[in-house]
């Protein structure tokens, strides 16, 4: 099912150019969109980017944990699919971009719903342009959006409850 799920999405890709640029966009800019919006709450509510940046650090080590024990080929290695961009050959799961945009998107929805809601619509867009342009598959998307949002509930949920929300 992931693999056939994987085809009717990247299947689409290399077919319409606006959107086919529009999801190398997201693939490869949202990060910064993120960290510009971090940025502009470090100095409104500055416990939400602490809480992300921790969730970021936690979920980039748990990613580095997971990618020494855990291989699992990309779909361009594996067989003959639309690539849109050049990728690494590393381990296809977790997904980096995904994961840390559903960190930070997760930690911004405990603090800041509306804005939250927004990141985590972009966090989904994020996971889609990865599977657009070839470079995983659908569970690696879920995967990483899972691991990125638990880490982010236990994080506020420690962080909050050492009186970290007073700024």
């Amino acid at each position: 099912m992931d693999v056939k799920l994987f085809h009717l999405i990247n299947l689409l890709s290399g077919r319409h150019l606006i959107i086919d640029k529009l999801m190398i966009l997201i693939s490869k800019k949202m990060k910064f969109v993120f960290f510009i919006i971090l940025v502009i709450l470090l100095f409104k509510k500055r416990n939400v980017t602490i809480e992300a940046v921790v969730s970021i650090m936690i979920s980039l080590f748990l990613h580095f944990i997971i990618k020494l024990f855990y291989f699992k080929p990309r779909p361009f290695i594996e067989g003959r699919v639309g690539i849109l961009t050049p990728s690494k050959v590393d381990s296809s799961f977790p997904s980096k971009h995904t994961l840390i945009a559903f960190a930070v998107s997760t930690i911004v929805q405990f603090n800041q719903r509306i804005l939250g809601s927004i990141m985590l619509g972009f966090s989904f867009l994020t996971g889609l342009s990865r599977i657009w342009l070839g470079h995983h598959y659908p569970s690696d998307i879920a995967g990483s959006a899972v691991l990125g949002s638990f880490t982010s509930a236990i994080i506020h949920k420690l962080l909050k409850g050492n009186g970290n929300e007073s700024t």
